[in-house]
């Protein structure tokens, strides 16, 4: 069995950082909403351009969503590692006591 180590503290903090980074996706991807929809209400008073880049942001929000979902998961895949490995150093331990 190969022998794992891992720093709880910097994976601990990754888990953090990539939960930040969805959490700001998120709001990314609100923003890209209302943004395409003052875009497109403007088109209908006459600036045809904005429809065009209504649809380019229409494009890019379902990528910006997809990134937070996967962010939100390597959060989580993160913290499962820390806690598993913790949690077989502490129960392996005590076998030994």
């Amino acid at each position: 069995m190969p022998d794992v180590s891992m720093d709880y503290g910097i994976v601990e903090n990754m888990a953090k950082i990539f939960d930040t980074s969805s959490k700001v996706l998120d709001v990314v991807a609100k923003a890209l909403e209302i943004a395409s929809a003052i875009l497109k209400a403007t088109a209908m008073f006459g600036a045809v351009g904005n429809l065009a880049l209504a649809k380019y942001l229409d494009n890019i929000k379902p990528k910006v969503e997809k990134l937070s979902k996967d962010t939100e998961e390597l959060s989580k895949d993160c913290t499962g590692a820390v806690k598993s490995l913790r949690d077989g150093d502490k129960s392996g331990s005590q076998r030994f006591v």
